[in-house]
């Protein structure tokens, strides 16, 4: 008997009715025609046992018992599905070949391993397991799936690399958050001041942002435009490029600050004669944008829909598991196999029928182009998130999950619409030793941007001068007329919002400060899991460490205060953002388990001496008072 055992009941289903019948639905499982048997996990059943299974003394929270760090890690039955678990265990035992059909992630893996191993598989039953890696729910993708297994041990390395992340978030989560609180009662603060792996420096990154625009004073910059005209009376202008010289008086971006300085330029070019040093012309293209990531997807419907990350994923999960509409939404891919390639006829066909928005952009799409989203070597454990080959909803879409599910189709279907083309042309003239370079951009086709909404052609328009350069020739000489003097005043940094703090997410290296840390993180570029960003966005405006103003994202004043008093490597996205990169060196064996672990060991150690001597100074102290040992068993299973 082969046992397929599922990540969750909806998943279960799919893989019955890909194997023959007929059926016989069971307590917790269900029997196929062939003798095979389909079982189900409800998420993980089994969790991070609390630190008084390990020694009865940490029920009481003590800062003299930290870090506490188990010597022999111990897993331990969720009580809401025992009963689940107690179906699998037998089942396991009766198998002669079991099938891990978790989700196709790290996460995915984990979860069916731990349980596999925890009901009593032999060495063998183990050696032997094979996967099924599902991505699409429709019954002939999941069919395809269940006849490629692959041998699960090859996926060994993803599940050493969950496993890895859950003990690192259960050793600085429980400890941490311990401290913290514990410190935060010396100073008369009543509620668990929790801290996670992901959770706290993604809380920095929002009070960093609030205090630098509280903060933040407005300079004045200024630019310089040489009105100029050339022999046969024709009028153009160009902007000043301040030479290296200048460098003293102009900021980190570029732009010169001194008044005079830019009063000088214009007095010494105008009625000056200019000399034309360069003239460009290039005919220039840009592909359609690769299809969604989960982030990617977030982002997009933050922008146009105002819709949180949460609120996307939720709708994801609806359109793959009930409706069967999209593949695999928490994927971190933008690619897709070139296999992909023989589906193009009857994914678009079902575009067509599940929404007439799609279908009236396919009517000028060229289905036998093929752009650079389709390439085996970008390929994981997941591809993008494209629509499926099913043409019809289980049940009627709501509003927001057909914009969902259009906003995955438009990214499809631009795919196979030509690049958008424009002309590039750049004078650059010379005048008394200064650099002047006047820029056109024309478009020439708008290609895959018809498919986009008006609002974002006006602004791509916008980039796109009406101006009409004239046509110069190297060296020809030419006359300013006059400078003008530009000022404008530098501006604050947003507040963050869903998509902001997403993107930020998916890009930390530009939050990082350590240059070591920085190059180290290379491809592996986020905070976070595509999976775990939205939950760990959630879990912030539960505990109150944030809230929302509109569309933008405000740290509360329990926020603020908790981070100000932090030490700034934790309360920062390098130490994070390195532990990200080094799960993924698990994932490809680049990094051993052990490494990683007594890193992440040894750095708990120093912050908790560190903390230690830290006062949690100006926290409210009329917060409601909670139950730290309830509360503490919820922390530690976040990040």
């Amino acid at each position: 008997m082969k046992l397929y055992i599922a990540e969750k009941p909806s998943l279960a289903r799919a893989i019955a009715d890909a194997l023959p019948k007929p059926h016989r639905k069971a307590d917790g499982c269900i029997h196929v025609g062939n003798g095979d048997i389909v079982t189900w996990c409800i998420g993980h059943l089994l969790e991070q046992a609390e630190p008084e299974v390990y020694d009865a003394k940490y029920k009481k929270w003590a800062i003299s018992d930290l870090p506490i760090i188990p010597t022999q890690w111990q897993l331990k039955p969720k009580t809401q599905t025992k009963k689940q678990l107690a179906v699998i265990k037998k089942l396991v035992k009766q198998a002669k070949v079991i099938v891990n059909a978790g989700d196709v992630d790290r996460e995915g893996q984990i979860l069916v391993d731990e349980v596999i191993n925890y009901c009593g598989a032999s060495k063998t039953k183990i050696a032997n397991a094979q996967r099924c890696l599902i991505s699409d729910m429709n019954i002939a993708a999941v069919k395809k799936a269940i006849n490629n297994l692959k041998a699960n041990k090859d996926y060994i390395p993803l599940a050493v690399s969950a496993l890895a992340r859950a003990r690192a978030d259960w050793l600085y989560g429980l400890n941490m958050t311990r401290l913290c609180t514990l410190q935060g009662q010396k100073s008369g603060y009543q509620g668990v001041l929790s801290i996670g792996r992901v959770q706290t420096p993604i809380l920095g990154l929002i009070v960093n942002r609030d205090i630098e625009i509280k903060n933040f004073v407005s300079k004045s910059f200024y630019e310089v435009i040489a009105n100029l005209e050339t022999s046969e009376g024709i009028k153009y202008q160009g902007k000043w490029k301040p030479s290296v010289a200048c460098e003293p008086y102009m900021d980190d971006e570029n732009r010169v600050l001194s008044k005079s300085l830019a009063l000088k330029v214009i007095e010494r070019i105008e009625g000056q004669p200019g000399k034309i040093v360069k003239v460009a012309q290039d005919k220039k293209k840009q592909q359609a944008p690769l299809l969604f990531s989960l982030s990617g997807l977030q982002i997009s419907a933050a922008k146009a829909f105002g819709m949180s990350a949460k609120q996307t994923l939720d709708i994801c999960q609806q359109l793959y598991e009930k409706h069967k509409l999209i593949t695999y939404p928490r994927s971190d891919c933008q690619y897709l196999p070139k296999e992909h390639l023989n589906d193009v006829q009857s994914v678009t066909r079902a575009m067509s029928t599940v929404s007439s928005k799609s279908a009236k952009m396919l009517e000028h799409a060229d289905l036998n182009l093929k752009s650079r989203a389709w390439n085996d070597s970008k390929v994981g454990a997941h591809h993008a998130i494209i629509p499926t080959a099913r043409n019809k909803a289980t049940g009627v879409l709501s509003a927001d999950e057909m914009k969902v599910y259009e906003l995955v189709a438009r990214q499809y279907i631009a795919q196979f619409y030509p690049a958008f083309e424009y002309l590039d042309k750049q004078i650059h003239t010379e005048i008394v030793a200064g650099l002047f370079i006047s820029k056109q951009k024309d478009i020439l086709k708008n290609g895959w941007k018809d498919l986009f909404p008006s609002s974002a052609k006006n602004k791509e328009q916008s980039e796109f001068s009406s101006i009409n350069l004239p046509n110069v020739k190297l060296g020809e000489v030419v006359q300013c007329i006059k400078g003008d003097l530009i000022e404008k005043n530098t501006t604050p940094p947003k507040h963050f919002t869903d998509a902001t703090l997403l993107g930020a997410l998916t890009g930390i290296s530009r939050f990082v400060t350590d240059v070591a840390i920085k190059k180290a993180l290379r491809e592996t570029d986020g905070l976070g899991t595509e999976a775990t960003r939205a939950g760990i966005i959630e879990l912030l405006f539960k505990r109150e460490y944030v809230l929302k103003k509109g569309k933008e994202i405000h740290a509360s004043e329990v926020g603020l205060k908790l981070i100000t008093a932090l030490p700034k490597r934790i309360s920062q996205p390098d130490m994070t953002a390195l532990w990200e990169s080094q799960l993924e060196s698990i994932s490809t064996k680049s990094m051993s388990y052990q490494a990683f672990i007594s890193g992440v060991q040894g750095n708990l150690e120093l912050l908790i001496n560190e903390v230690k001597n830290i006062n949690f100074i100006g926290l409210p102290t009329t917060a409601k008072k909670k139950t730290f040992q309830r509360k503490a068993k919820r922390i530690s299973r976040k990040k």
